[in-house]
């Protein structure tokens, strides 16, 4: 749909009021074949798939606030996929080549721009385990480099390589697929595209319980009434525990929560994604010229989602060691998501012992970038019963046969050091 410039005018004069809505407000049915509970970016992302993959539209998407206002809202946007472990590689890398094109699928700007990711290595023994990584990731057919001395700063020019610092900086890893989306963008791409295929998206909807039947899952309780299904989805991030004990699943998941802030907007400076490993703090910058800053989760279980000064101080900190000119900037804002983290900082997904009830959960800092890849498989899993491959290293029993995916050593889990 195109709008003329008088158009356009006359729709800002009255306020918007008669511009179509993206999403319609169905009425929740008695009953689906498909529950998906959460609509964040998974949830939606899953629902896009049973549709365009499957042809699967008899499904409800239930959230218990808006789409897209969990963990979608709270988190920095960026995607990447330098994994050392197969299991973690793949499936980012899958998402990571599934970003490249979402746009055009979705017909729906995700502002995905593979800007490059820069991870810094501060010590000669980083710098090694990151060209094992480099190497690994080289070997699945990736682009990656390892950047040192006057290659780093053509790369980032903008770091400040000088003087004594406590953690220098000696190398890096690069990705150049690596970068930045949108991340409301992506929830309502997925939504407007499962919505229009019939899919029905019920938001203000909190899930208050399940019945379970013989080991089966029967329905859905919410505080709208009661959704009889034959296969229903947790995916709802760091709420995964509470839901998960509705269900009669414990499970091994801690909730922590992990900060993030944004500077005023100033002309572009930085045109990469930049991780500072030593307690750690990511940096990028937005197309409207802010800076976002990230850092390591607060250390303990909460579920505030509140800003919590000292980590924010953390965070600065070692931005201005990289980036002194960040000095001049003024703090706008800071926000905190509820990061839901396994023993060995990767997903639980796939089926539970509760027949028809699947698992999303337990992605900590790695949930966003894998959105499309985490929507397509489990669209496969709901829609054909078969689990995928991608998904087999993220069992839920593997903790039991001890099949752990320890990612602590390849991505920013420094609680588990």
């Amino acid at each position: 749909m195109t709008y003329s410039a008088a158009a356009l005018l006359g729709h800002a004069i009255l306020g918007n009021k008669h511009w179509p809505a993206i999403l319609n407000t169905p009425d929740m049915r008695s009953s689906y074949d498909v529950v998906i509970v959460g609509g964040g970016g998974h949830g939606l992302a899953t629902a896009h798939y049973l549709a365009a993959n499957h042809g699967i539209t008899d499904v409800a998407v239930i959230e218990a606030a808006w789409i897209g206002g969990g963990n979608t809202a709270r988190n920095t946007g960026i995607v990447r996929s330098d994994y050392l472990l197969n299991s973690s590689f793949r499936l980012k890398n899958f998402a990571l080549g599934l970003w490249n094109d979402l746009s055009r699928q979705l017909n729906f700007n995700l502002m995905y721009e593979p800007r490059g990711y820069v991870d810094l290595a501060h010590s000669d023994d980083e710098l090694e385990r990151f060209t094992l990584r480099a190497n690994a990731m080289r070997l699945r057919g990736a682009e990656a480099e390892i950047l040192t001395g006057d290659a780093l700063l053509a790369r980032v020019p903008q770091l400040d390589l000088t003087g004594e610092k406590r953690f220098p900086v000696i190398g890096a890893l690069a990705q150049e697929a690596g970068g930045v989306v949108r991340h409301d963008a992506v929830a309502w791409g997925f939504a407007r595209s499962a919505a229009s295929a019939g899919i029905h998206i019920i938001q203000n909807c909190p899930v208050t319980g399940f019945e379970i039947t013989g080991g089966r899952l029967s329905a859905v309780r919410t505080a709208l009434g009661r959704v009889a299904c034959t296969r229903a989805l947790i995916t709802v991030a760091g709420a995964s525990t509470a839901l998960a004990e509705m269900a009669g699943l414990d499970l091994p998941l801690n909730s922590i929560n992990v900060q993030a802030l944004v500077t005023e907007p100033v002309n572009p400076v930085l045109d990469a994604v930049v991780n500072y490993n030593a307690g750690l703090c990511y940096a990028s910058q937005t197309s409207k010229g802010e800076f976002v800053l990230g850092g390591a989760t607060d250390g303990y279980t909460s579920y505030a989602r509140r800003g919590n000064f000292g980590k924010i101080e953390d965070v600065l900190a070692r931005a201005l060691q990289i980036f002194p000119f960040l000095s001049r900037l003024r703090l706008m804002r800071h926000w905190a998501g509820t990061a839901d983290i396994t023993f060995d900082g990767n997903a639980i997904v796939g089926r539970t012992e509760v027949e028809g009830l699947m698992i999303n959960a337990g992605w900590g800092y790695s949930g966003f970038k894998a959105t499309p890849a985490a929507g397509w498989c489990l669209a496969e899993l709901l829609g054909t019963g078969t689990l995928p491959e991608l998904l087999v290293p993220f069992s839920l029993n593997r903790f039991e046969t001890g099949s752990e995916q320890d990612d602590a050593g390849a991505g920013p889990y420094p609680w588990l050091h």
